[in-house]
């Protein structure tokens, strides 16, 4: 019986995969060898995402920055946009890469820290918490002059972005009794700049949404409120990369913790209005 070498079961393994159009098995290490030996660190960041990711900047691009200098890489940034879901966008950007050939990166910023969306996605490793979002109500004090709890907003016009949680949680709120009153706009920056302009009396939205538009603005008072869908300590949110890249999680881990350690990570968030709230 003829012998058939390690590599050259390697080879047939691989052209198997190729033609059954199945990506072969990537041994530990093997992708940080690519990314050390091309120089480049590609980072993957939400497209229209203020004040984390924009056409203008914003706090993750800026971190992708900060952690290519602290790996000695240069940066490649890759703006994409929202999937139906994560577990799309983590398959798009992190493991396989999008079908039209946009992807994968080496790691994926603004990724939640959830156990369930881990069990959910075992091709990726998800760490490095470096924010902890929240979800606030921002009043313009001439019009709401008191809040107390969510009836001080009765009959007032309230803005919320489509399509986010801060949408479905008021507008679910007390079985839709503000509905009538909840104002739809494309993103939570359009529904802030209107409550600067007074077309509006509140808005709902992240506190880093908030605090990048108003900037501490004293005519508006932010206030923390309790929704039934909603958890009351928010969501914490890291990065993520393939699961069989132990060596780039260290590094990176390592660089994020380092920017924490330094006071840089804190200055990053400062730079665009907000403060970073420690996972």
């Amino acid at each position: 019986m003829t012998k058939i070498s390690y590599r050259a079961c390697i080879a047939i393994l691989a052209l198997v995969c190729l033609f059954l159009g199945i990506s072969p098995p990537v041994r530990a290490g093997e992708d940080f060898s690519k990314i050390k030996q091309s120089g480049i660190l590609k980072v993957a960041v939400y497209n229209e995402f203020a004040p984390f990711s924009a056409s203008d900047g914003g706090i993750d691009i800026d971190l992708a920055e900060a952690l290519a200098k602290k790996t000695g890489l240069k940066l490649s940034l890759l703006p994409f946009p929202a999937g139906d879901d994560l577990d799309e966008d983590l398959r798009n950007m992190v493991w396989k890469g999008h079908y039209l050939g946009y992807g994968p990166a080496d790691v994926m910023l603004h990724v939640p820290v959830d156990p369930r969306l881990m069990k959910q996605n075992d091709k990726v490793e998800i760490f490095a918490p470096y924010h902890r979002e929240v979800v606030r109500l921002v009043t313009d004090v001439r019009k709401v002059p008191r809040f107390e709890k969510l009836d001080s907003i009765a009959g007032k016009k309230i803005g919320v972005e489509k399509v986010s949680i801060s949408a479905v949680v008021l507008l679910g709120a007390e079985d839709g009794k503000f509905r009538d009153d909840v104002k739809i706009y494309p993103t939570a920056t359009a529904a802030l700049e209107q409550l600067k302009v007074g077309e509006l009396d509140g808005v709902v939205a992240s506190l880093s949404e908030i605090e990048s538009v108003l900037r501490d603005d004293p005519n508006y008072r932010i206030s923390e409120v309790t929704f039934q869908r909603l958890p009351p300590k928010g969501w914490v949110v890291g990065m993520a990369v393939k699961k069989s890249d132990p060596e780039l999680v260290k590094l990176l881990q390592d660089a994020t913790n380092a920017l924490v350690t330094s006071g840089e990570m804190a200055a990053i968030f400062a730079k665009h209005g907000v403060k970073v709230l420690t996972p």
